[in-house]
This record gives C-alpha cells, sequence and structure tokens, in this order.
C-alpha cells in the first residue's frame, strides 16, 4: 500500500522530526489526536516505520507528560509481535518507560510486555532481559497508579500463566485468570519463574518492597500507603500462582531472604499469608488479607491437589487461623453458610477436609 490515506500524516511527520531536532518543541496534541482518530487495523501497518521510530526517540528524551505521545505508540504498537517491537524499542527504553514517573508511559511498556504472553517462546525471550523484568516488577509494586498496578497484576499473570512448564491447571486459570490460551499452546519453559523465584536480587526485591518491617526505612522504600498497595498486588496474583505451580511459591532458593525479613517458613505463600501484613496496624490489609486468603483457598478447591499440597494446605490454614483470630472466624463463616454449599461446594469439602487434618 503506497498510499495512506491519514488526514494530517505528513504534517505529524514533520512535527516528530522537528521534536527530534528540537525537543523543547510543544507537542500540537490536536494533530496527534486527528491522525489517532483515523488509525484503523488496515492503515496502522504502513505507518508503523513512518512513525514509531520517531516516536521512541522523542519518549526517551521528553521531560513533559507523555501521555499524547504514549497513546498514539500504543495504537501503532497494537498488531506488531513482541519480536518486532523488540525492533523497534531497545531494553533500555522499556526500563526508561517502566521507571518513568508518568503512567502512560509505564503502561506502553506494560502493554508492549504483554505481547509476550502470545507465546512460550516470547515469554523465554523476555526471561532473558533481566533488567526489564526487574523494572516491571519494581513498577507493579511501586506504582501509585492503581490502574498501571492492576495491568501490571494481569498482565504479570498471564506472563507466568504462558511460561509455567507445569500447567497441569491451566484451563482453571484460563477461566479465573481471563487469559484465554490458543488451543494447543504448549507448554512453557519456566524460564520466567526462574526469572522472578530464583534470581537472589529481584526475589530480595519483592520481599524488600512488600514487607511491613521496610516502611519507608530506606533509599527506594514504600510509604505505609504504598506498602498497603504492593502488599495487596502481590496477594492478588497469588491465588492465580498457587494453582499453576504450588512447588514454587512455597519453598525458596534463598532461605537467608526471608529470614532476613522475618519469615517463619520458606517460601512467598506463606510470607504473604502469615508475615507480610501489619494485622493490628493496618486494618485496611488485614481485610484485604481475609478476602484474598479465601480467594485463595477456593481455587485450590477447583484444583487437583496432591497430598504434600494439602498437607501443606492445612498446616498454613492452621497457622493463619491460629495466629489470627478473625480469619478464624472468617474461614468458619464461610464454610458454614448455607451459600458456600451451594455456590462454592469444592471450597466447603476443601475447608471440611482442612479442618478433619490431625
Amino acid at each position: 500500500m503506497n498510499h495512506v490515506p491519514v488526514a494530517g500524516l505528513e504534517e505529524l511527520e514533520r512535527h516528530l522530526r522537528h521534536v527530534v531536532d528540537v525537543p523543547e518543541t510543544p507537542l500540537d496534541a490536536k494533530l496527534f489526536d486527528e491522525v489517532e482518530l483515523q488509525l484503523t487495523d488496515t492503515n496502522i501497518p504502513p505507518l508503523i516505520p513512518r512513525l514509531l521510530p520517531n516516536l521512541t526517540r522523542i519518549l526517551l528524551t521528553y521531560e513533559q507528560d507523555p501521555t499524547i505521545l504514549a497513546s498514539l505508540s500504543i495504537k501503532l504498537i497494537r498488531p506488531i509481535q513482541f519480536t518486532q517491537v523488540l525492533t523497534l524499542a531497545s531494553e533500555d527504553a522499556l526500563i526508561q518507560a517502566l521507571r518513568s514517573p508518568a503512567p502512560s508511559a509505564n503502561l506502553l511498556a506494560i502493554i508492549i510486555l504483554e505481547k509476550a504472553t502470545r507465546s512460550p517462546g516470547d515469554t523465554a525471550i523476555l526471561s532473558i532481559m533481566r533488567g526489564v523484568v526487574e523494572s516491571f516488577l519494581r513498577t507493579w509494586l511501586s506504582t501509585p497508579d492503581v490502574g498501571v498496578g492492576e495491568k501490571a497484576t494481569m498482565v504479570l499473570g498471564d506472563l507466568l500463566e504462558v511460561d509455567c512448564d507445569r500447567r497441569s491447571s491451566a484451563s482453571i486459570t484460563t477461566k479465573m485468570g481471563g487469559l484465554q490460551l490458543a488451543a494447543g499452546m504448549a507448554p512453557g519453559q519456566g524460564l520466567l519463574w526462574r526469572r522472578v523465584f530464583q534470581d537472589r536480587e529481584i526475589y530480595d526485591a519483592i520481599f524488600s518492597l512488600c514487607s511491613s518491617t521496610t516502611i519507608g526505612t530506606g533509599e527506594g522504600q514504600l510509604d505505609e500507603r504504598q506498602k498497603s498497595l504492593a502488599q495487596a498486588r502481590l496477594l492478588r496474583i497469588l491465588p492465580r500462582l498457587a494453582t499453576l505451580d504450588f512447588q514454587t511459591i512455597t519453598h525458596t532458593k534463598f532461605p537467608d531472604i526471608e529470614k532476613k525479613y522475618n519469615v517463619g517458613q520458606p517460601g512467598i505463600l506463606y510470607f504473604a499469608t502469615v508475615d507480610m501484613v501489619n494485622k493490628e496496624q493496618d486494618m485496611l490489609m488485614h481485610i484485604t488479607l481475609l478476602d484474598l486468603f479465601a480467594e485463595f483457598l477456593e481455587m485450590m478447591s477447583i484444583t487437583e491437589l496432591t497430598k504434600p499440597t494439602m498437607d501443606y494446605l492445612a498446616a498454613l490454614v492452621k497457622k493463619v487461623a491460629t495466629s489470627d483470630p478473625v480469619m478464624y472466624k472468617h474461614l468458619e463463616a464461610i464454610a458454614m453458610s448455607p451459600e458456600t454449599a451451594e455456590n462454592s461446594p469444592e471450597l466447603a469439602d476443601l475447608l471440611l477436609k482442612l479442618n478433619g487434618y490431625p
């Protein structure tokens, strides 16, 4: 297609070139909007090489709100595959976008990473990009923007589902998590799981950002409000991860990290459900923990459970319930509720079995 019938396209190209040459040039918002509103799946492909390279260059150095630039970039990359985007946006550019204080730049980078959910091969490529993965996880936990946090939670869950090399429960998590895996998609290689849970610095960063013992105690640490957001995001993703690879989230390669953050047993699941939240001082997070622990048990109740998993669940529930009277009453109420018996019989059955453990 030699001719792309988009009004204002040539003017926008000239404008972008001028902004590249003179970075302090104000963006012409009206011109951006005029072009973006005309974009369709049909006319986008030939526009990508004409617009995206300069958009990327500008985003790397632009010091004002990049919302206009990010919005057009998101529209342009929609039909592009992950590996194609990487030819246009370097790892450093992705890291810079993830670390940007502008939510629009964060979302642009996260939407690019979301493209790696299309195949296990793409998630394997992402796992090699250590700096990108680390910045993504830090943004996920530390961004004050709720929309960015929610998008990052969803994308991280999708990436780990596609990458999972033990995807025995994929049908369950697909239904409940929102990702529709392609029929016949091969299991992942587990490389991203290993990057997240077996890279010492990344694993430590998750504990550091979420632990109640580190509120505002050093450079890069979170205040009380942001700490609560980080904790809620970790709790929200764990039920999904538990159905994918229970082994990984209940064990650790770095027991000294758990010890460093005063965690009683190995694994990020135990940390999050037992030792992470300061229940006395953060009542809202305590309520969140009650709800998400129940959601965790509900998802486990519709997963095929081995005896070691049942043993672990029984010990975990006993620990959580005995150390938290409110949690005990919450679980007891769920177990005895007629609504649970009617709408979630698997959960009622699981709670009954766990209660019968010695």
